[in-house]
């Protein structure tokens, strides 16, 4: 898929104060930063404009603060975290408003290369309604505007969306064309075999995604929660394991769709099961065992793929060319029902094949499992990487100027 936008190579920053909506949406533990995969993601974006003698105003959001600015959402941490990755001074203006006196003395006093990160833009709350004034506001600190948030982009935001009617120079960053490079490509032009795996609790969240796939993908891998829907559908007994009832028709529909399209369509051969459901979720489980998925019995649920299914996913995943991987095979953050996400992230890690990783949990298995530099790409957007699957066009996106 070709990126057919205005990129930070094509665009001339010097002197110039560039916004740059990122995503420093970074998990944090009393006032630490526990990963900072997204921090690290945005910097070469961010040393290409400083380089280029750019005055680069940082912005994101962090949470969800319900009621205006919260102290526990202050994105005070990651500027000490970036001035320490930079090598140099991140002024943090810290103001409830976000475009405040802080912001605007900062942005007035920058000199070339110098870098400013403005507060938590969700201490506003026309924010998330892509509503005024907030928009031109952010707007009237810069000239240029660059989105390389992908992991916001599918949502349209003042600070993904609305400044773009203020600001007439826009381009994406490095994050955003690695992010369309590789899931377009696998999405539009793979190298086939393409093996797309799909897994989570719910089929609902993911409807228009497995259609999609089977349209372009060789192999359709499905486990996770979502699997006892098809498999109910398909007539099996689940026992008491998650079912929505109210998708068994959509999930005939797709068996079908494989079908009539030649593609193949893999559901689980065996489950592990046990009687109740672990709480807390990483609770030891003493009685859970692996079961044919015709053997099921009523009072048990089923919560990872088993070992026969584990080892099935693996191979397919070896024979592939391309790779896409969305949603964890069971209740992965309990160790008895790990097994098959570790399994599928090991066939991934052992391949030659182009490997996506789709964000989210998935991401958070390979990445925890040591496999993250064994990957061509993981995304830094779940839920974004999820609609550009589903071939959706994310407003983050479209928002900024063709070439």
């Amino acid at each position: 898929m070709k990126l057919n936008k205005v990129t930070v190579d094509d665009i001339n920053v010097k002197g110039k104060k560039v916004l740059v909506r990122c995503d420093f949406n970074v998990p944090l533990k009393d006032g630490v930063i526990t990963n900072d995969n997204r921090i690290t993601a945005a910097l070469p974006t961010i040393k290409k404009l400083i380089n280029d003698g750019g005055k680069v105003i940082l912005c994101s959001h962090l949470g969800k603060p319900k009621n205006g600015p919260e102290e526990k959402f202050s994105l005070a941490p990651v500027a000490v975290r970036l001035s320490e990755l930079l090598g140099k001074e991140v002024v943090f203006a810290n103001d409830d408003n976000v475009v405040g006196e802080n912001a605007k003395k900062a942005v007035a006093e920058m000199n070339n290369g110098d870098v400013v990160l403005l507060q938590n833009t969700r201490f506003r709350k026309e924010e998330t309604k892509n509503e005024e004034p907030f928009s031109s506001e952010l707007a009237s600190l810069a000239e240029v505007f660059v989105m390389d948030a992908f992991g916001s982009a599918h949502r349209a935001h003042c600070s993904t969306v609305g400044v773009t009617a203020h600001i007439k120079e826009t381009a994406v960053g490095y994050l955003m064309q690695k992010e369309i490079a590789y899931l377009g490509n696998a999405v539009e032009d793979p190298v086939r075999p393409f093996v797309a795996i799909l897994g989570g609790a719910k089929v609902a969240d993911k409807l228009n995604v497995i259609s999609n796939l089977l349209d372009k993908c060789d192999t359709l891998i499905i486990g996770g929660g979502m699997s006892y829907t098809f498999l109910k559908a398909m007539g099996k007994e689940v026992g008491t394991s998650l079912v929505d009832d109210t998708k068994l028709d959509y999930c005939k529909e797709m068996v079908e769709k494989a079908e009539k399209l030649g593609k193949t369509l893999l559901l689980p051969k065996d489950t592990v099961i046990t009687k109740d459901f672990p709480d807390p979720i990483d609770k030891p489980v003493d009685d859970a065992a692996p079961a044919s998925v015709d053997a099921i019995p009523a009072d048990k649920m089923g919560l990872d793929i088993g070992p026969e299914t584990a080892k099935r996913y693996a191979e397919a995943v070896k024979s592939a060319k391309t790779v896409v991987w969305n949603g964890p095979m069971g209740v992965s953050e309990n160790p008895t029902f790990a097994n098959g996400t570790i399994s599928v992230a090991k066939a991934l890690a052992e391949t030659d094949a182009t490997t996506i990783i789709g964000g989210g949990d998935s991401a958070a298995a390979v990445i925890n499992l040591g496999f993250a530099d064994k990957m061509s790409h993981i995304s830094t957007g779940g839920g974004a990487s999820l609609e550009y699957l589903e071939g959706k066009e994310l407003p983050g996106i479209a928002a900024i100027a063709d070439k």
